[in-house]
């Protein structure tokens, strides 16, 4: 009975071992997300130029858009932002943006500096709208279907390779057989 209890460090050293051999095959970039193929959290918030005007999850409605969640305090968010207004200016993608956990005249300096690719805005100084997304932190990209239903996140910055995947996707959801499923 007492060698059987020596065997014991050496089963929990394979196991632990095969747990880490397992993260290390995972892509952080791909963090699993409930809200997958959900609507957007409810939500009415402000929009980010205006203090009066509230923003809902009705206003994502309408059209495939990317939903950028962005902050002037996030270094990365700086570096995808270039790519962020060629996507808007050039292909003509909506683009949603929530300021995470910022303060608005910077918010509102920062875009009025390095230009505005959003379409709307919305200000969530306290961050709830981000805890009700899952954020882990900015900046992360949604991909919405035109019934502002999330199909898609990806968690870090949009560069160039990052965007032909997500225009892939985009794609897909604009195909009137993957709405017709969508709901």
């Amino acid at each position: 009975m007492k060698r059987l209890f020596l065997f014991i460090p050496l089963v929990v050293f394979i196991a632990l071992g095969a747990l880490f051999w397992k993260g290390l095959t995972l892509d952080p970039s791909e963090l699993p997300t409930a809200l997958l193929n959900k609507p957007v959290p409810t939500f009415s918030l402000p929009a980010l130029a205006a203090e009066d005007g509230l923003l809902t999850q009705e206003s994502l409605k309408g059209k495939p858009a990317l939903l950028n969640v962005w902050a002037t305090w996030c270094p990365t968010c700086k570096e995808e932002h270039a790519q962020l207004n060629k996507i808007a200016r050039e292909e003509g993608v909506t683009i949603y943006g929530i300021n995470y956990k910022d303060e608005r005249a910077a918010a509102n300096d920062w875009l009025a500096r390095y230009s505005n690719p959003y379409v709307l805005n919305i200000y969530d100084e306290a961050g709830s709208l981000g805890l009700d997304l899952g954020v882990y932190g900015a900046p992360e990209t949604y991909v919405l279907d035109a019934n502002g239903i999330i199909r898609y996140r990806h968690v870090g910055a949009v560069d160039q390779a990052v965007w032909e995947q997500l225009r892939s996707i985009m794609k897909q959801v604009s195909e009137p057989s993957q709405q017709e499923g969508a709901g």
